[in-house]
C-alpha cells in the first residue's frame, strides 16, 4: 500500500500556501501529488492513506477518491505539524502490510521503482530508502545523507549534514516494513526544530537491527520549497515536451499574444498584446492586456515575480 505526506503549511511558498497546500500546486495539467499517486498506480498500489492537516479540504477537493488517478485513497488528519516522523505515528492504525512513503511536496523522476519492492521481499529487509547520487553539495545539506556498506547495507542516516561525507542522498522515498512504526513511536523531538524526524526514527530502526538498504533509483527530484520552484518545474517538464506553450482547457488567448515558455492552467486569460516569457498562470488567472512579463507567477489575486517581490 501507499503513504503520502500532504499535511505540512509550506511557509516559504507565500503567497500560494495561503491558498493552496503545496502537493496540490498545478503541475501542468494536474496538481503536484497526482504525478505520485500515478508512480503508485503503476507500480501495482491500490491503496493510498493520504496525510493531510493545513487547508486539508483542498487537498480532498483536488483529488477526491483518486480514482481518476487508478487508486482509492483514504484521508487522515495530523492535528499538530510536528514533523514527519509525526505525521507518520498517525498512520500506524490505518496501515496493515509494507507500505511505500512518499513526501507529497516532491517532484520526482524515477527509474525501476519497483527494484526498491524486488529488493524488499529478497533481502528480507526492514526498508528501503530511495536514493541519488548528488553532484550539489548544498542540495545534500538540505536534506540528508545515507552512509552504507558496499553491499548498500545502510548503516548509518544524518539529518542535514554540515560537512556530507558522501554523495548518496535520501530523496523522500521509502519502504518500509510495519515494525518500523515501533521505531517512530520512539523518536525524540528534535532540540533543534522541535519536531519528530524521519531520520531520527530511521537510525532507531537501525540500531535495532533491522536491515536497510540504498536503492539508487531516483534521476531527479525537485522539492517545491519557494515559488521560483514551482516556476522552475514547470518550465523544466515543458521543455521535456519540446514545447514553447501549454494551454489549458478554456484558456482565452486575445489577439498579437506572444508567448515564449509559457505554462497556462485551464480558464486562464491572457489579454491582447500581451508578451510573456517564462511565466504560469494558475487556473483562473487573468493577464492584462499589453502586460509584458519574464519569469513571473500568475495567479487569480496576485502576481509574484520570481526574484521574491508580489506586483
Amino acid at each position: 500500500m501507499g503513504v503520502i505526506l500532504a499535511a505540512g503549511k509550506g511557509t516559504r511558498m507565500r503567497p500560494f500556501s495561503e491558498r493552496w497546500p503545496k502537493p496540490i500546486l498545478p503541475v501542468l495539467d494536474k496538481p503536484l501529488m497526482a504525478y505520485q499517486l500515478e508512480m503508485m498506480a503503476a507500480m501495482g498500489i491500490r491503496r493510498v492513506v493520504v496525510v493531510i492537516g493545513h487547508l486539508g479540504h483542498e487537498v480532498v477537493r483536488a483529488l477526491g477518491d483518486g480514482s481518476q488517478y487508478g487508486v482509492r485513497i483514504q484521508y487522515v488528519e495530523q492535528e499538530e505539524m510536528l514533523g514527519i516522523a509525526h505525521a507518520v505515528s498517525r498512520l500506524e492504525s490505518h496501515v496493515d502490510r509494507p507500505f511505500f512513503l512518499f513526501l507529497g511536496d516532491i517532484f520526482f523522476v524515477t527509474e525501476n521503482l519497483g527494484e526498491m519492492v524486488s529488493r524488499f521481499r529478497a533481502g528480507q529487509l526492514g526498508g528501503v530508502l530511495a536514493c541519488k547520487r548528488e553532484p550539489n553539495l548544498e542540495a545534500i545539506k538540505r536534506n540528508f545523507v545515507v552512509l552504507t556498506d558496499a553491499q548498500g547495507v545502510v548503516h548509518r542516516v544524518i539529518e542535514k549534514p554540515r560537512h556530507p561525507r558522501t554523495d548518496l542522498k535520501g530523496c523522500g522515498i521509502y519502504l518500509f516494513d510495519l515494525a518500523f512504526f515501533d521505531a517512530v513511536r520512539r523518536t525524540p523531538r528534535t532540540a533543534m526544530r522541535n519536531e519528530y524526524e524521519i531520520t531520527d526514527s530511521i537510525q532507531i530502526f537501525l540500531d535495532d537491527g533491522y536491515k536497510v538498504e540504498a536503492a539508487e533509483v531516483v534521476k531527479a527530484d525537485m522539492n517545491v520549497s519557494y515559488p521560483a520552484d514551482l516556476l522552475d518545474l514547470n518550465l523544466r517538464l515543458l521543455t521535456q515536451r519540446a514545447s514553447r506553450e501549454f494551454l489549458g482547457r478554456g484558456v482565452q488567448r486575445g489577439r498579437g499574444v506572444e508567448l515564449d515558455a509559457v505554462v497556462a492552467m485551464d480558464g486562464a486569460t491572457i489579454g491582447d498584446g500581451a508578451r510573456l516569457r517564462d511565466c504560469l498562470l494558475f487556473p483562473g488567472a487573468n493577464v492584462a492586456a499589453g502586460k509584458v512579463a519574464a519569469r513571473t507567477i500568475f495567479t487569480p489575486d496576485a502576481e509574484i515575480r520570481c526574484d521574491g517581490s508580489l506586483g
